[in-house]
C-alpha cells in the first residue's frame, strides 16, 4: 500500500501509538503531523525527520525509531497550508489532543478546520478513517459535529471518525537528569525529553463501515460497540491505577512500581478490580457474548493490568497519576463512578471506597483546593468530620448528584478508617 498518514498532536500517544505502529506497518509512504510545540517541531526538522521511541516491555527498555516524518506547525502559514494539502491526500489520521475541548479552538489554526478545509479540497471521494484518540466515549462524535463546521457534507460520506479504548500507557519524560537517570533515550539528539511508552498495541476501535476498505494500521481490533470496553477501561483500568497512584501518594511512594511492591495497597487493587468493578462490568456486559465479560475473562484482563501497571520501566510517578484530583474524583469519573455501578449490581465496593478516600486524603494533601468555594474544606484529613467530607464531596460532585450520593460519602468515611491504618 501506498497510503499518507497525518497526525495532530505530537504527544506520547500519537508518537509513540499512532505513528510507530503507522511506520512499522510498511503499509504508508508518508507521514504528516501537525503540533504547535515550536521547540518540537524544531527538534524533529533538525534530526532530518527522525525520532526515537523507548518502549518498556516485561524486563527492559529497548529503543525504536521512526523516520521519514514531516512536521508543521500550524501557526506558520505556509506550514498550514501543507498540512491542509496532506490532509487532502490522507488515508488515515489520529487526532491526539488534551482533550476534545480543544477540537474547534484556535480560528483557522483548528484541528477541525484544517481537517475540514483538506477534505473539502479534495477533487475525488478518498476512503478515510480519523482515529479520534482523546478519553472521552464520544470523542468520535464531538469532532465529526465540529467538521461539519468547516466541511461540505459530501466531503465526508467516505469519511469515518473512530472512537477508541486506548489502554497503552504512556507518558512523555522532561529534562535532561530524568532521562538519563531512567537510562532513556531522547526523543532526538540534545533534545530535553523522552517518548516512553509500553510495548502493549492491543487498542480497540469502532468498525468504520466502508466497503472494501483496508486500514493501514492492521494491529487495531474493531468492535461493533465499544462503549461496553470504553466502561471497561474507565471503571477497571482508570480506577484502579488511580486508586493504586492514591494510596502510593498517602504512603509517601514516589513511583507505582514502589506500590506494586507492597503487598497490602496491592491486595486492595486487585479486590477491587476482580471483585467489586470485575463483577458489576461482567454483570452489565455478559449479555454481548465477548470473553471479556466473562468471570474467568475479566480476571485474565485484570491480573495482566495488574503487571503491566507496576512496571518499573514504565517510570511511572505518583503524582502524574494523582494528578488533576478534582476531576478524578468526579461524580461519573474513575473512581465514584465506578462506585456507582457497582452500587447497581448489588456490589459493595469497600476497596474502591478505600482508593476514593485516599483521594481525599491526596487532595487534602496537594494545591487543588484553591478552587474550591466550600466552607467545609479543612488543611489536614485529620481535620475531617463526616459532615466536612460531605461538604467537599458534594462541591466536587456539583449538580451531577443523586440519590446515591449519601451512601457514596456515608462509605467514603467508613474507608478513610482504612486509609489513615495505611498511612500509619
Amino acid at each position: 500500500m501506498n497510503k499518507t498518514f497525518v497526525g495532530f498532536g505530537f504527544g506520547p500517544i500519537q508518537s509513540g501509538l499512532f505513528f510507530l505502529e503507522a511506520f512499522k506497518s510498511g503499509n504508508f509512504s508518508r507521514f504528516v503531523v501537525a503540533e504547535v510545540d515550536v521547540d518540537i517541531v524544531r527538534s524533529v526538522r533538525s534530526s532530518g525527520g527522525r525520532y526515537i521511541v523507548n518502549i518498556a516491555r516485561g524486563n527492559c527498555v529497548d529503543q525504536y525509531e521512526v523516520s521519514g516524518i514531516e512536521i508543521f506547525n500550524p501557526g506558520d502559514p505556509s506550514d498550514r497550508q501543507a498540512l491542509i494539502e496532506a490532509v487532502c491526500e490522507s488515508d488515515e489520521m489520529a487526532v491526539s489532543l488534551p482533550s476534545v475541548r480543544f477540537y474547534d479552538v484556535g480560528g483557522e489554526t483548528s484541528v477541525a478546520r484544517l481537517i475540514g478545509e483538506g477534505l473539502s479540497a479534495r477533487k475525488t471521494r478518498i476512503p478515510t478513517v480519523i482515529y479520534a484518540a482523546e478519553n472521552h466515549n464520544r470523542a468520535a462524535e464531538l469532532l465529526k459535529e465540529a467538521l461539519f463546521g468547516h466541511t461540505e457534507k459530501e466531503a465526508l460520506k467516505s469519511v469515518r471518525v473512530l472512537n477508541t479504548v486506548i489502554g497503552k500507557m504512556s507518558g512523555m519524560i522532561v529534562g535532561a537528569d530524568e532521562i538519563a537517570g531512567a537510562g532513556l533515550a531522547s526523543m532526538t539528539m540534545g533534545a530535553d525529553r523522552a517518548i516512553l511508552v509500553e510495548e502493549f498495541n492491543r487498542i480497540l476501535i469502532s468498525q468504520p463501515d466502508l466497503v472494501g476498505y483496508r486500514r493501514g494500521i492492521e494491529v487495531f481490533i474493531e468492535k461493533k460497540d465499544l462503549l461496553p470496553f470504553e466502561e471497561a477501561k474507565l471503571y477497571g483500568h482508570n480506577a484502579i491505577h488511580a486508586l493504586i497512584g492514591y494510596l502510593a501518594d498517602i504512603k509517601g511512594l514516589n513511583t507505582i512500581a514502589e506500590a506494586g511492591q507492597d503487598g497490602g495497597i496491592m491486595c486492595i487493587a486487585r479486590n477491587a478490580f476482580i471483585k467489586e468493578s470485575g463483577a458489576a462490568l461482567v454483570c452489565r456486559y455478559a449479555g454481548t457474548g465477548d470473553p471479556l465479560f466473562t468471570e474467568e475473562g475479566f480476571m485474565e484482563y485484570a491480573e495482566d493490568l495488574m503487571e503491566r501497571m507496576v512496571n518499573p520501566h514504565l517510570n511511572d510517578l505518583t503524582e502524574r497519576i494523582c494528578r488533576d484530583r478534582i476531576r478524578k474524583l468526579g461524580y461519573n469519573d474513575r473512581l465514584y463512578g465506578t462506585m456507582r455501578l457497582a452500587l447497581r449490581h448489588d456490589v459493595m465496593p469497600l476497596n474502591l471506597a478505600v482508593g476514593a478516600a485516599a483521594g481525599v486524603i491526596s487532595f487534602l494533601k496537594h494545591d487543588e483546593q484553591k478552587n474550591m468555594t466550600s466552607s467545609a474544606l479543612v488543611n489536614d484529613h485529620s481535620m475531617l468530620t463526616h459532615e466536612s467530607l460531605r461538604g467537599i464531596l458534594l462541591e466536587i460532585w456539583g449538580d451531577e448528584v443523586d440519590d446515591d450520593a449519601e451512601r457514596l460519602i456515608e462509605t467514603t468515611w467508613d474507608a478513610l478508617k482504612k486509609c489513615i491504618s495505611i498511612m500509619n
